[in-house]
């Protein structure tokens, strides 16, 4: 029977058995060697996960402010969570035996408003290994669709497999609102992509050793599990919540009674309820009370207005503007602008509620034709009109981006 000339395993007991010119090595020996290569040659694993860059909150929404225009509120409330959340892991045993909990954010905001951005520019900021992934297409275990384990697989791709960097990582997950159960009472018949998956992250979400298969997919009775302990992974879950206003709106009614109610009920922002947003909300929007407790920072992202429109464009370091002059640049043509340009581009987005994503959309509509024509012309400049703009965009059918 082929076994391992090393430890004996038997061809059974080893994911992998290789065979040479005179005996095998296994998977298990393979790892272990690698690990006391690198130890004898010095050489650290992911040595750019090594040291977490920590600023103090001021500095975190200083980098933040460079990337993400607006949303002061958000940046405030996450540069805080981190910064805490982070402090917690450098702590060193305490005499009086407090234990700092974990930090976990929701953000509530229209799409299109920086959630992801935040998240992603966060953990380049820290260097620690992210990764974003999808709620809707978790389900319950055995149906048909992907385990919560799975959310774990790309952080541990992204770290090169080293656990005790993807450990101290930050899980982004999207649309987190999509997994709200039907209604606000217990669902009575199976609900395998809602309250189910709330369920089963529970225990991701507040610490837990949690075994993921690692090349992902669903779990098999001889596959390798890499266990990866949650306890110091941040999780920060972002959602639209279309609809929740009504319900922060219901809540806000209720708590005004009496003659002075009409006064009261005034002084609320009626185009921007999102900011009053509490835990109850969440709750009535279909999110188990279990789940919202391990989610203990929430915040909101404000809807953009035209002002916020017109400066992502231009002023953050990776602005759209910017990123098509150096297209352009690397081409050696150069890329103006005329007076207004920019303005009929945040009109349309505006128009559309598309949104900061919805500005992508409508430059590259714009631009397609120069990108495709100018590199082969020859010409050294380029300078788009607002006629040459509205002329693009009348060939495109906008309807078909309009947000529902």
């Amino acid at each position: 029977m082929d076994k391992c000339s090393f430890c004996g395993r038997t061809k059974k007991e080893a994911n992998i058995l290789v065979a040479g010119l005179e005996g095998h090595i296994c998977d298990h020996c393979i790892e272990q060697a690698h690990t006391i290569m690198n130890e004898e040659l010095g050489i650290k694993k992911n040595i750019q996960f090594e040291t977490i860059n920590l600023l103090k909150p001021t500095e975190i929404k200083n980098f933040l402010d460079q990337y993400v225009i607006g949303q002061d509120m958000a940046k405030k409330t996450i540069s805080v969570a981190v910064y805490n959340h982070y402090k917690r892991l450098m702590q060193k045993p305490d005499p009086d035996d407090i234990e700092i909990e974990k930090s976990n954010i929701i953000l509530i905001g229209e799409t299109g408003t920086g959630k992801t951005l935040l998240a992603r520019t966060v953990a380049k900021m820290l260097h620690v290994p992210f990764t974003i992934v999808d709620a809707t297409v978790l389900t319950e275990a055995g149906y048909v669709g992907e385990d919560v384990e799975s959310l774990l697989v790309r952080l541990l791709q992204n770290a090169d497999y080293d656990v005790r960097a993807a450990e101290k990582g930050i899980v982004f997950i999207d649309e987190i609102d999509k997994i709200a159960r039907k209604g606000d009472n217990p669902s009575i018949t199976r609900d395998v992509s809602g309250e189910g998956v709330q369920q089963g992250l529970l225990k991701l979400l507040e610490g837990s050793i949690v075994n993921v298969p690692p090349q992902g997919g669903r779990k098999h009775p001889e596959q390798k599990m890499i266990p990866v302990d949650t306890k110091n992974i941040l999780f920060i879950c972002g959602g639209a919540f279309i609809g929740i206003e009504k319900k922060i709106a219901q809540r806000l009614n209720t708590q005004i009674v009496g003659y002075g109610a009409t006064k009261i009920r005034d002084k609320y922002d009626k185009d921007n309820l999102l900011k009053y947003v509490a835990p109850q909300d969440l709750r009535a929007y279909g999110m188990i009370p279990e789940i919202i407790g391990r989610l203990p920072v929430v915040t909101h992202l404000d809807p953009l207005d035209k002002k916020a429109l017109r400066a992502i464009l231009t002023e953050p370091k990776n602005a759209l503007v910017k990123q098509y002059t150096k297209l352009f640049q690397m081409d050696n043509i150069e890329l103006k602008f005329a007076d207004g340009v920019l303005d009929f581009i945040v009109d349309k987005a505006v128009e559309f509620k598309l949104g900061a994503r919805g500005l992508r959309s409508i430059c590259e509509a714009i631009m397609l034709d120069a990108m495709f024509e100018m590199p082969s012309v020859g010409r050294d400049e380029l300078t788009i009109t607002i006629d040459y703009a509205s002329r693009k965009l009348e060939r495109i059918d906008m309807t078909m981006l309009k947000a529902s």
